[in-house]
């Protein structure tokens, strides 16, 4: 498949790439704690789980010709979370996401990763209308979605829990 956006996206703190496998030991401080999960898999996953999650983002753009983008800090090197372009076949549509290690949170870091998401979604994907769907608890990325731009389209059942989705606006915030 042809992708749809650009592989890499460079910020100032940032640079957003595709995953390799070797991410996955960094990936796993977020996915195997349960704060920092509660809202999205519900659960800290297994180092093997955390594994076949990242093979799942990594097959995403073969599908889809966009998806997930490892974060990785610039000064550092570690790959801090993901965010980008994510559309399972039971979601309401194609979104931007974000999920950082807790480490990390409060730093800005998904705010500066989102935005730039957002920027490449307007200018390579002008045709899709772009959500972020999230757990009607989850007010930290609520107010994320909404300082990106986002406002609240309509709350859904999903998975036995009341979420929210947010329809990101057609121009760059």
């Amino acid at each position: 498949m042809t992708l749809l956006v650009p592989e890499h996206i460079v910020t100032a703190r940032l640079i957003l790439r595709p995953f390799r496998e070797e991410d996955w030991q960094d990936l796993h401080h977020y996915y195997s704690c349960a704060e920092a999960t509660t809202f999205t898999v519900g659960r800290p996953l297994s180092e093997g789980e955390t594994w076949r999650t990242l093979c799942g983002m990594i097959g995403h753009w073969s599908l889809r010709g966009y998806g997930p983008y490892a974060v990785e800090e610039k000064a550092s090197g570690v790959v801090v979370g993901t965010v980008g372009f994510w559309y399972p076949n039971d979601w309401p549509g194609p979104e931007i996401k974000w999920a950082l290690a807790p480490a990390y949170w409060g730093r800005g870091l998904a705010s500066e990763a989102a935005r730039a998401v957002h920027r490449v979604g307007l200018s390579h994907l002008p045709d899709i209308a772009l959500i972020s769907f999230i757990h009607a608890q989850n007010t930290a990325s609520i107010r994320l979605a909404r300082a990106l731009g986002a406002s609240l389209k309509r709350e859904v059942e999903f998975r036995g829990a009341n979420w929210h989705i947010y329809e990101h606006a057609k121009v760059p915030q």
